[in-house]
């Protein structure tokens, strides 16, 4: 009997069970806390009230998500403090049971994103050209149709028992994609222990990539504006969605010639989208709280890295700070930067960074990456620009948390079975990205549980891509991809003795900071590194994206 993906999350199900008293983060209480403001506020104090320091600053479709869940609360939850408004809330494990559960009910819709992608796979046009050439086939490709469908790269196949023999191998790749994400060690690390909601999310922006694929594309819209009413840091992805839909819907044809406005799908898309902010945030503008609102979602009164730093362009730029205050110290120059704080930062040496700066700077590379989609919108090219997208404001967004990482690697997974160069890309960013999550998870009772599992993960699906499903038709491979794989092969060792060196000084009241920088510097040297490859072959490589 095949292995199923229903029988992959039920398996995972099982083991967040397991974890449901293990440690938890103050997000626990952020979240504890938007239950009890939703439940026992009126909407138009929602976003004012500031009894606990845990303020809700989600936009409103998270904030409905939280009212459902606290009236779903059994009595002996509700007895148990998990409603109680207070400024720091005093609960049991009734409340911590309630709330693991809730987490992993809502990752159902992740689980059914990932099945509808495997269950929607056909196989690709480079694979089956292949097969043709090495069995004496031919067959025929038919052209991917116009309009609504113009942006599927996915090919239908015209002879029947050619498509049954490549069906096989199509699901078994989507599968192995759907399962990796399924059992992602990111999520498990920062929705099932550390405590949040990301799962679900991640299942609708799934949902809207493989809407996309199947020629949908004012599904896609509108699960795209749901999700940005759930969260807005995935305002990021948005450029790669505004210019896949304005030229798959709203300017549809196969070259600039044949250009035409489709006014019909352009307003129902429209329609779609303010229909879905109109419901969002209709309430708070009737009740002229929408000042208040964005003062919630958008503080950039925080400072421009977190309080561990994410492993990206400010963490590098950062650390060099400090070896140039090092060096200089003799000169008289103040140590600056950074030590754990939520807030503004100052430099030493180096100049200090804006808000503007950041937000020029993110948009000048996701603008790059978006040429390529505006010229020819095929479906390996749009994910292949959200991930561009999500890259771009990982390493130079404002205030970027570590867990941001998650953004890049799940769609990356989506596009990495198309091409061996792609996965020696995605390899070191998948694990600077995860290792670089362990901080989150300090305490020794999960230590093992993080350590094990993620390699696991990794041994498990590393192998299955590279050596059953990554698609590669080349006959060799460059010098410089053999120099480059062995690099990074060397720079993924060196995390053993970057996490063995960061739990001894985990260990050390006065060099704990010390560990987070090392392990913080090490991984943005991955996730750095990886993008700069990663857009080479976007950049450079159209036929991988055909």
């Amino acid at each position: 009997m095949p292995l199923s993906l229903t029988s992959v999350f039920v398996a995972g199900c099982c083991l967040k069970l397991l974890l449901f008293s293990a440690y938890h983060s103050t997000d626990f209480e952020v979240h504890r806390n938007w239950m009890a403001i939703t439940y026992h506020l009126p909407i138009r104090e929602w976003y004012t009230n500031s009894i606990s320091e845990w303020t809700l600053d989600y936009p409103p479709f998270f904030a409905y998500f939280e009212w459902v869940l606290s009236h779903l609360c059994p009595p002996s939850v509700v007895a148990d403090g998990a409603l109680d408004l207070v400024e720091k809330g005093s609960y049991g494990m009734p409340t911590i049971a309630y709330q693991r559960a809730t987490v992993i009910v809502s990752e159902i819709l992740l689980f059914v994103a990932c099945q509808w992608y495997v269950n929607s796979s056909v196989e690709d046009r480079a694979n089956l050209q292949a097969k043709g050439s090495h069995a004496g086939v031919t067959r025929k490709l038919s052209t991917i149709k116009e309009s609504k469908e113009e942006s599927e790269d996915e090919p239908v196949v015209e002879h029947p028992e050619l498509a049954a023999k490549a069906k096989p191998t199509a699901k078994l790749r989507a599968f192995a994609v759907a399962s990796s994400v399924v059992l992602s060690p990111g999520l498990l690390i920062i929705d099932h222990i550390h405590f949040q909601y990301n799962g679900f999310m991640y299942g609708i922006m799934i949902a809207s990539m493989v809407a996309a694929r199947n020629g949908q594309p004012l599904l896609c819209g509108a699960l795209f504006a749901i999700l940005l009413c759930f969260k807005h840091i995935y305002l990021y992805l948005a450029p790669a969605y505004f210019v896949y839909l304005l030229r798959v819907v709203v300017l549809p044809g196969n070259s600039l010639k044949t250009l035409r406005i489709n006014w019909r799908d352009s307003v129902l898309l429209g329609l779609i989208v303010v229909g879905t902010f109109t419901v969002c945030f209709g309430p708070f503008v009737a009740f002229g709280q929408l000042e208040n609102l964005k003062s919630r979602l958008f503080p950039f009164s925080r400072g421009l890295t977190h309080a561990y730093w994410a492993p990206n362009f400010w963490a590098l730029y950062s650390f060099a700070d400090k070896v140039c205050v090092t060096l200089l110290k003799g000169r008289g120059v103040v140590s600056g930067g950074t030590r754990g704080i939520v807030g503004d930062v100052a430099f030493g040496v180096l100049p200090n960074v804006s808000p503007s700066t950041t937000f020029f700077l993110t948009l000048f590379y996701q603008l790059l990456g978006l040429g390529p989609l505006l010229m020819k919108p095929t479906y390996a090219r749009f994910v292949g620009a959200i991930t561009y997208c999500a890259y771009a404001s990982f390493l130079f967004g404002w205030h970027v948390h570590e867990k941001a990482i998650l953004m890049v690697i799940i769609p990356f997974t989506f596009v990495v079975l198309r091409d061996k160069r792609l996965l020696l890309v995605f390899i070191p960013l998948t694990i600077s990205g995860y290792i670089s999550l362990f901080p989150l998870i300090y305490t020794s009772a999960e230590f093992m549980v993080k350590i094990l599992y993620t390699f696991a993960w990794f041994c498990m699906y590393f192998l299955w891509f590279n050596h059953r499903l990554v698609s590669d038709h080349r006959n060799s491979i460059t010098t410089r991809e053999f120099l480059l794989d062995r690099a990074s092969f060397f720079y993924q060792m060196g995390f053993v003795p970057v996490v063995a060196l960061s739990v001894v000084l985990d260990g050390r009241a006065n060099m704990e900071f010390l560990g987070l920088m090392i392990m913080s510097v090490y991984s943005a040297v991955g996730v750095v590194g990886s993008f700069v490859a990663y857009s080479w072959l976007y950049m450079c490589e159209p036929g991988m994206w055909q």
